[in-house]
């Protein structure tokens, strides 16, 4: 299948349906069976791993009797007002992150957050959000894109550091590349000193995983840096990951939203679910690489990685 970008024309309808679509008071309760529609349009947000998921899914929409079609929207404020309306019908979507956008979006920005790293709250706290809007969570797979932090391998086995724990116990201090919001965010520098006593001595504002913010830490400038645990780069710039042991990051499991009344029913969750449960973050990270270093197309390794899973006849 080959991938079918947005035409300009596309892209007007679905921001005049975004701006025109029911609201969510006026719709009520849910009561519209789960659809099943033969025709369905996959999501994605147009980055590199929400496209290798968006055209996974829809290979395995494919071979389960639908006929497809992707379009990227990189805006959240639009695709969902889309999904809702039935423009879209499928996303990939990450359940913490996507819960606290809809919380922010039903109760306002100054709501407490809803997602958390403990997952099965997580998912009802987004199921209870995400029905009223006509939409359907499917079951988390295994993989998931948390905020991740990383250090030379060097720095990690002169230390003997495998663990954000191990960081904590050192009683190193440590400069930390990230964007300049985690001075405040919960899961970033007051996180790291309030859940592993990390002596966070500065943030140094280079951004979320970005080349400059890595290459401060393969310097020695910087003695960690703030990427996800997805990144597909680190091993080129010779950094590996301290694992999350207590847990601060949020459960963003990858998880599929469907329009309930168009893409609902049992057989397109069926579908999904091949790859729920054969999907690894390690997949996930390997198929970046592809994309993002090696250049390969997004489509032909979403196909190779399902046919060699078996996923494909």
């Amino acid at each position: 299948m080959r991938r079918r970008a947005p035409s300009a024309g596309a892209s007007l309808l679905l921001v005049a349906a975004c701006s025109t679509g029911p609201s969510l008071e006026s719709r009520g309760e849910v009561t519209a069976p789960p659809g099943d529609s033969r025709r369905l349009t996959v999501g994605s947000a147009g980055f590199t791993e929400s496209d290798l998921l968006a055209q996974m899914y829809a290979l395995l929409l494919e071979q389960a009797g639908h006929r497809t079609s992707l379009i990227t929207v990189a805006n959240r404020e639009l695709y969902e007002p889309a999904l809702e309306s039935g423009q879209i019908d499928v996303v990939p979507e990450y359940a913490a992150t996507f819960a606290d956008w809809l919380n922010a979006r039903t109760n306002g920005p100054d709501a407490p957050p809803v997602g958390s790293p403990d997952l099965d709250a997580t998912m009802k706290a987004l199921r209870r959000l995400a029905t009223p809007r006509g939409l359907t969570v499917l079951p988390p797979g295994r993989a998931v894109d948390q905020n991740a932090f990383a250090v030379s391998a060097s720095y990690a086995r002169r230390h003997g550091l495998r663990t954000l724990s191990d960081l904590g116990r050192s009683g190193l201090k440590v400069r930390l590349a990230a964007g300049d919001e985690c001075v405040q965010r919960p899961y970033c520098a007051p996180g790291l000193r309030r859940v592993y006593g990390i002596d966070i001595t500065a943030v140094d504002p280079k951004g979320v995983g970005t080349t400059q913010a890595k290459r401060a830490v393969q310097s020695g400038q910087d003695q960690m840096v703030l990427t996800t645990t997805t990144d597909a780069t680190l091993g080129e710039f010779g950094l590996v990951l301290l694992t999350d042991d207590r847990h601060l990051q949020n459960a963003d499991y990858v998880v599929p939203v469907v329009n309930r009344a168009r893409a609902g029913a049992p057989g397109v969750t069926k579908a999904l679910d091949r790859l729920n449960t054969v999907l690894t973050t390690a997949d996930l990270a390997a198929m970046n690489q592809q994309v993002d270093s090696w250049r390969r197309l997004a489509t032909d390794v979403a196909r190779t990685y399902l046919e060699d899973k078996g996923l494909l006849k």
